[in-house]
């Protein structure tokens, strides 16, 4: 395993990091779920990446219970909040009164004393961003967090937050947590480079676009009955993906990878890490086996004509975002 500093913190992350959407506390029983963290953990994955709002609660409970079999200053923990926890007008959101509640709800589910990386797992339009800012401040003085991250912010929305805490001297935002595959781009329009600019790493998640860059779906078929886009007509994310055009690009993408005796996860993770602003790349995982496939991607170098080839694929794709 490899590290890379999470923006300009100190702080060092492992380049692979474990997910725990849509897997730990739903579809992934308890058991299987420490294995893979264990498993994970095995590798030097050191970075583990959950939210309050995962099954209510749940994957934070289960991630907590694995990591007590380790040292506490051995592993980084970053958890979420903006999505509902409850019914009420103020359970959800990034409200101060919402991000208080919700970072001492996430402790006590955790079992932890601090939370290394506390994010904002949407941008919330209905509060004052000094608010929000304000608030994760707040928590960093009184040490219930280390360090605060945004999700899925757009770059204007993270150039303001920047501007505000430089003015207020407030602690700096050192992460953005987005979604980013060789499939979906849009980060590199203008969230990339305002990130560099001002220090802040990316922690991306989906990058092998939910499965559908292990090359397991083929254009032209049926979804493999065992698969997550098979089981799981509700999500919207994988769902985008199951066009020909798209999965014709993969197969594309897999057989370029076997030219070059790697996997195509393998492939697609190595060329995310060839971008200097990217600190992790978060999967997910429902057998350990997984992991050990997926972290084989570290320190892989990507040559340029390889890099070519990729841009020459993609090209047909161009602007996929069908949900944004």
């Amino acid at each position: 395993m490899q590290y890379r500093r999470l923006g300009n913190s100190g702080l060092k992350v492992s380049e692979i990091g474990l997910g725990s959407w849509l897997t730990y506390g739903k579809a992934v029983g308890d058991q299987t779920a420490h294995d893979c963290i264990h498993k994970a953990y095995e590798l030097g994955i050191n970075f583990f990446d959950t939210a309050n709002a995962y099954e209510n609660g749940q994957a934070e409970v289960v991630l907590g219970e694995a990591l007590k079999a380790y040292s506490r200053n051995s592993y980084v923990v970053a958890t979420k909040l903006f999505f509902p926890m409850g019914d009420g007008p103020n359970d959800k959101g990034l409200s101060r009164k919402h991000i208080i509640e919700q970072c001492d709800a996430s402790l006590k589910r955790l079992g932890l004393d601090y939370i290394d990386l506390y994010q904002c797992h949407r941008f919330d339009p209905n509060v004052p961003m000094e608010e929000t800012l304000y608030a994760l401040h707040d928590l960093v003085i009184q040490g219930k967090i280390l360090y605060a991250g945004v999700s899925e912010w757009t770059g204007s929305q993270i150039e303001k937050a920047v501007g505000i805490q430089k003015a207020e001297h407030l602690r700096p935002i050192i992460s953005n947590q987005p979604i980013y595959n060789m499939i979906e781009r849009y980060i590199e329009e203008d969230v990339l480079p305002v990130c560099e600019q001002s220090g802040i790493g990316q922690v991306v998640f989906s990058p092998l676009a939910q499965g559908v860059l292990t090359g397991k779906y083929k254009p032209n078929a049926d979804k493999p009955l065992d698969s997550r886009a098979a089981n799981d007509t509700t999500n919207g994310v994988i769902n985008s993906y199951f066009r020909n055009d798209v999965l014709e690009c993969v197969e594309k993408l897999n057989n370029l990878a076997s030219e070059q005796n790697l996997s195509l996860s393998q492939l697609a993770l190595a060329w995310i890490l060839r971008k200097p602003g990217v600190s992790s790349a978060i999967i997910g995982a429902s057998r350990p086996q997984q992991i050990e496939e997926n972290v084989k991607a570290v320190g892989i170098k990507l040559d340029s004509e390889v890099l070519k080839q990729i841009e020459v694929i993609l090209e047909e794709i161009k602007g996929f975002s069908p949900l944004r």
